[in-house]
């Protein structure tokens, strides 16, 4: 049937994500649940497939607890030790919505998602009539809100203690720090204003009431869509810094004093960074993906730690096989999307909201620099030991059935090419240079396209080049 995807189950409410869909997966969850944590996001629909879900589950024999409007990072926190339904469809248009399962704080995988789809195509069937589980509600939203607020203070704390910033107290607060917050109109407005006002921030919130037509912007944060983000910021007279949320609120886009969008790739450095420096564990490791940029490795070996890359949208499967090899791993992300395993084992947007505020926030405390003060001078230290060099990507169209034998002819063609290089083929075809420049060839899982990506201080030369390779690769597969 194909139900899933790489982030849970999405589709226009009419058509795919029905009603009838929503009860069948319910029921097959609740089947296999005790209790079952259900949440929406904003969106129209969202009400209808909730209750449609409640029915699923309790017909399937599970407790169904009502939890409302929720974030999704915040019904993964509050599926800890049950599951969760997460009624959402992220940053895509508002006629869409989607189901994404969680258990115990974690996306369902795919085997467990592949035993849903079989109970969903055998057609699920109610258990006995004295069998069914009951409902309540259940109050989540503010429990979350709290942990973030205590989980970022203590991040302060290392922030504080490995820079030697000590000042005697182990308060963190953002006073003097503005933050400009959009929350497109999504859950974000539930949540991360509020954990930076109760952490001391100047917060101002735009697109900040839930409305599943999203009149400010577009759901998806992107630099287009969040112009009026940026032009605010550059236009306030205090150093700022701005965030951008996507509808459910597990992407976070950083904007700097100027109104540029930081790379999302500088955002990873620095996060990873963090959690490397701060962690006690003999063997710190930070979870990317191919397509990340080799400024994660270079600042994460530069305070101990190493980087292990998976397939894009993989991330908790590469936590599992690091943690099968007995490493810790402080930190895992891609582009927009964060994972704190010190927090949980979700990706969450509040939470890196709140963590790069303090560590900006940190940053600017330095005593020995009088011209570090406010949250622009200190976003400009984290970046400082970031080598940025210039990033592009492109797509190639290719037809799904010619991706296998246009990938297939690729690498020898890209190592002609680029003799000096060396090459890996574990999740695509990348390339690293000795001068720290990189490329990467990987086909879409969901579009007509074989995407390349580059980071090089000639960067237009090589994309030029390595699309010109794909390209006839493309071709020769039609031909």
């Amino acid at each position: 049937m194909g139900l899933f995807g790489t982030a849970g189950i999405r589709g226009d409410a009419r058509e795919s994500v029905t009603p009838s869909l929503a009860l069948a997966v319910g029921q097959a969850v609740g089947q296999k649940a005790t209790e079952v944590v259900i949440a929406r996001d904003g969106r129209e629909t969202g009400t209808a497939l909730a209750g449609a879900v409640e029915s699923g589950v309790t017909s399937g024999g599970a407790r169904a607890l009502r939890a409302g409007q929720l974030p999704t990072p915040a019904l993964a926190y509050a599926s800890r030790g049950r599951h969760g339904v997460m009624l959402t469809a992220s940053h895509n248009p508002p006629p869409d919505n989607g189901i994404k399962l969680f258990v115990d704080g974690e996306e369902f995988d795919a085997e467990r998602e592949a035993r849903i789809e079989e109970h969903v195509d055998d057609g699920p069937t109610p258990v006995e009539w004295d069998e069914w589980g009951a409902t309540e509600r259940l109050e989540a939203l503010s429990t979350y809100r709290q942990a973030v607020v205590e989980y970022a203070r203590a991040v302060g704390i290392d922030a504080r203690s490995y820079a030697e910033r000590a000042t005697g107290s182990t308060e963190i607060n953002l006073n003097g720090l503005t933050v400009v917050v959009d929350c497109a109109n999504g859950m974000a407005s539930l949540a991360t204003p509020q954990v930076l006002r109760e952490l001391g921030a100047h917060v101002v919130a735009l697109n900040a009431n839930v409305d599943g037509h999203f009149p400010g912007r577009p759901s998806k944060p992107t630099p287009v869509t969040l112009s009026d983000l940026r032009e605010f910021v550059e236009g306030y007279e205090d150093p700022v810094v701005g965030i951008g949320h996507d509808g459910d609120a597990d992407r976070i886009v950083i904007v700097d004093g100027t109104g540029a969008v930081v790379h999302e790739d500088t955002v990873l450095a620095i996060l990873a960074e963090h959690y490397v420096r701060a962690s006690d564990a003999s063997d710190p490791v930070v979870v990317t993906t191919p397509n990340a940029s080799d400024r994660i490795d270079e600042r994460v070996e530069a305070v101990g730690g190493r980087t292990e890359r998976v397939r894009l949208g993989y991330l908790h499967d590469g936590i599992a096989t690091v943690h099968e090899e007995s490493g810790s791993v402080v930190f895992a992300g891609e582009p927009w999307k964060h994972i704190h395993p010190g927090f949980g084992s979700w990706i969450d947007g509040v939470t890196s909201a709140a963590v790069v505020s303090v560590l900006v926030a940190t940053a600017a405390e330095d005593p020995d620099d009088p011209q570090v003060e406010g949250g622009q001078n200190g976003l400009a230290v984290l970046r400082d030991p970031i080598t940025e060099r210039p990033y592009r990507k492109e797509n190639v169209t290719c037809p799904d059935g010619y991706k296998s034998q246009a990938m297939e002819r690729v690498p020898q063609r890209l190592s002609e090419q680029f003799p000096a290089a060396t090459i890996n083929e574990e999740h695509g075809v990348r390339l690293a240079f000795d001068d720290g420049a990189w490329t990467l060839v990987r086909p879409s899982g969901t579009e007509p396209y074989i995407r390349v990506y580059a980071e090089s201080t000639g960067v237009d030369e090589l994309v030029d080049t390595v699309t010109s390779v794909v390209d006839r690769a493309v071709n020769d597969a039609r031909d």
